[in-house]
């Protein structure tokens, strides 16, 4: 079970999620009034717990938004947005501790987590070499360096001799990481091999490693003979856009090298994932994604505070579920951990603004940044690290 925070920003928006949810369209009104507390979704629940839920909280000052047919059993499950403060879900958590029947047990100890993940203090990755880099609300950049013939944007790919002069300037200009890759993930793209794969990258991280002793390089990647090649050869992360899914041997693979590792939500692969996506709840399938995707890794032995935590923007989504991922990111804060959002001159900018050409989306691309930024995303991946870095800084200042 694998609840998500929403924050409903406007009277339109919680009309559509209460009518999506089947609740009676009278109680807007009433839900309206609380919008601006908390709200945090839990789907699918039985019956019975979601009358007791609502009972409760209600008790509290707070309510719960439910199927219309949930008070006369008319369905057996329901959806759950619970409303209240923070000291309210508190009480009402305490509550469930003396009702262990219909499944209140798990939503108790998922409620508890979300609360005491809502402010999840900063995260210090631990690195190769006893070095260390915190994550936190003050937004830092992960510089994009592709090593690849055919990604989506050409002004990001990089000859092998310009690399250690490209990765030079995204450090002088702010990048906290360089993300190297040296295998296209644009939709459509075919995979390359192992051997293509570390013949472009392995050289430009001995390279970036020896120019730099102090940077952080991250090596994206989803093969796990990739992965340990790249941090045998100096790289200090992992980036895998699959989740661990691709290659069943990267997961185990990442926890015996002790790197941190990037998670991402992607439906399908480079090739296929753009081909109709379709999502019936969208919040609902990623947080379960998610929950699923890290207590894999963590079985494998990946240290809970080793990961971040991508939601994959154009991976395998429409543009209406990247802009609803881009609106309400405080989704992913179930999980306590950081977030990092690939958004630089993606498609869904390009739909945006009209620029067809990735080249023309810098400007929408700033905006997300700023957006991201405000809401204390620790971590975005850019290709234009000094025009991110001057959005970031502003932001920072009004922020106070």
């Amino acid at each position: 079970m694998t609840p998500y925070w929403h924050r409903f920003r406007s009277r339109r928006e919680l009309a559509a999620g209460l009518e999506r949810l089947g609740a009676d369209k009278r109680c807007l009104p009433y839900f309206d009034r609380k919008r601006e507390t908390l709200s945090l979704v839990f789907p699918e629940l039985d019956f019975r717990a979601a009358n007791a839920l609502k009972q409760e909280l209600l008790s509290r000052g707070g309510d719960v938004a439910v199927h219309r047919q949930t008070i006369d059993g008319g369905i057996e499950k329901s959806d759950c947005i619970l409303i209240g403060t923070e000291k309210q879900l508190r009480m009402l958590a305490d509550k469930l501790e003396a009702m262990p029947y219909w499944g209140l047990p798990t939503v108790r100890t998922a409620l508890t987590e979300a609360l005491d993940n809502l402010h999840t203090a900063a995260s210090t990755l631990q690195l190769p070499g006893d070095r260390t880099l915190t994550l936190d609300s003050h937004t830092r950049i992960m510089g994009i360096l592709n090593r690849t013939p055919d990604s989506f944007y050409a002004g990001s790919r990089v000859a092998s001799r310009g690399t250690v002069a490209t990765g030079g300037a995204m450090l002088e200009a702010g990048a906290a990481i360089l993300d190297i890759g040296a295998e296209s993930s644009r939709p459509g793209s075919e995979p390359v091999s192992e051997d293509e794969e570390m013949d472009r990258l392995l050289p430009d991280i001995e390279a970036l490693r020896r120019a730099f002793p102090g940077a952080v390089l991250s090596a994206d990647t989803t093969k796990a003979s990739v992965a340990r090649a790249a941090v045998e050869a100096g790289a200090d992360m992992v980036n895998d856009i699959s989740g661990f899914a691709f290659d069943e041997a990267m997961a185990p693979t990442v926890a015996r090298l002790g790197v941190p590792t990037v998670l991402m939500h992607i439906k399908g692969t480079p090739k296929t994932m753009q081909r109709d996506p379709h999502y019936h709840h969208l919040f609902a399938e990623m947080t379960g994604y998610f929950d699923e995707r890290v207590g894999y890794a963590l079985r494998c032995g990946i240290r809970r505070d080793q990961l971040i935590l991508d939601p994959g923007i154009g991976f395998g989504k429409r543009k209406e579920d990247n802009l609803a991922i881009l609106r309400h990111l405080e989704a992913f804060r179930t999980f306590g951990l950081p977030l990092l959002v690939g958004h630089s001159r993606k498609s869904t900018i390009g739909r945006v603004t009209g620029e067809e050409d990735p080249a023309g989306r810098l400007e929408g691309t700033l905006a997300v940044s700023a957006l991201c930024a405000w809401q204390g995303v620790p971590l975005i991946r850019v290709h234009d690290v000094a025009e991110n870095a001057k959005v970031l800084r502003t932001i920072q200042a009004v922020k106070g």
